[in-house]
């Protein structure tokens, strides 16, 4: 066997809130093969198994009584290449914000909106990233996944995975899929997405009249940095609540109470609110109990001040999510996966 496998292993390098927790056992997959070998481990030993990629978007809430295997297989690769769409390939373990960088040095656009998101390629479907205006459905290509029930290899077209608003199949479905491998679709002449008046204002501030996508992305990098604290840092995983979806009358009630109400109209006639703007009204902006806290310049983001346990974290959230709907009637949807 060559897959290494470690036993009783801290995860608080392997998790962005640097929540101190341990894994019965752990392993990191480098091929195909590896994640076989894991799924054989866990199957021979009784252990579940428990698969991460940059444990940006988990709050571990106690020791993992499981094999817990981190993705880290590398490889980027062009498969089709027509002189404007091109086809790209990358293995699941390689780290998000690297590959977008790398498209970018092709001459490739398409994924400039979602610089900086931290995580790995595997994990992005998983969630369907999105940022300012973009999500990783609109530049999919399909991904080929494991079937941890057959153990056979399966191929997704766009219209299999389900995508939603920070949803698939694959979220839908836990346990089941085991993203190998994604595909995008990019290209050589983009159309640029520059609807969030952010992104326009700070190209205006450069003087950048005719943008490319490294200037996007070079944009979107300076903005997500002065919003969000650097995991390194400030344990952290971005934002922790979904901005919650609802009907057009509810977001006409909500106004006339609250006329500076942060609201977008969706294509299918509904609206939805900013999470980050109901927090701060609700006067939890730079909150903190012990080392759990709520940013201070981003009412959308709870931070681990050093020894705070995912259990205080999701309390905090707990504390939140019913002031919220409390005082606006408004569901807040926890957006990392809780384990």
């Amino acid at each position: 066997m060559s897959l290494s496998i470690r036993q009783h292993v801290s995860l608080k390098p392997y998790n962005s809130f640097g929540v101190e927790v341990q894994a019965r056992a752990f392993a990191e997959a480098h091929d195909d093969d590896e994640v076989r070998e894991a799924l054989a481990h866990a199957r021979a030993h009784g252990l579940s198994l428990l698969v991460i990629g940059g444990g940006s978007n988990l709050l571990l809430t106690g020791d993992q009584d499981a094999l817990v295997l981190r993705m880290a297989s590398r490889g980027l690769r062009i498969l089709a290449d027509d002189g404007e769409r091109v086809l790209v390939e990358a293995e699941a373990g390689e780290p998000w914000h690297p590959f977008v960088l790398w498209t970018l040095e092709q001459g490739l656009g398409g994924l400039e909106n979602l610089s900086l998101i931290p995580g790995t390629v595997g994990a992005a479907p998983m969630q369907n990233i999105g940022a300012y205006g973009v999500e990783l459905k609109d530049v999919f290509a399909g991904l080929t996944a494991l079937d941890r029930q057959s153990g056979e290899l399966r191929d997704f077209a766009l219209e299999e995975c389900r995508f939603a608003y920070r949803d698939s199949l694959f979220k839908q479905q836990p346990g089941r899929w085991l993203i190998l491998r994604v595909r995008f679709a990019l290209s050589r002449r983009p159309t640029l997405h520059l609807d969030y008046g952010p992104v326009c204002q700070r190209l205006a501030e450069q003087g950048i009249e005719r943008p490319t996508p490294k200037d996007v992305s070079r944009a979107i990098c300076a903005i997500r940095s002065e919003k969000l604290p650097d995991p390194a840092q400030l344990g952290n995983a971005g934002s922790f609540f979904k901005n919650p979806v609802v009907s057009a009358e509810r977001a006409a009630r909500l106004r006339q109470q609250h006329a500076d109400l942060v609201a977008y109209p969706q294509p299918d006639g509904q609206v939805k609110l900013a999470a980050g703007w109901l927090i701060e009204r609700a006067g939890w902006k730079g909150f903190r109990d012990g080392d759990a806290g709520v940013h201070r310049l981003q009412a959308l983001v709870l931070v681990n001040y050093g020894k705070a346990s995912g259990r205080q974290l999701l309390d905090l959230a707990r504390r939140i999510q019913v002031d919220v709907a409390a005082r606006f009637g408004v569901e807040l949807e926890i957006e990392p996966n809780v384990l």
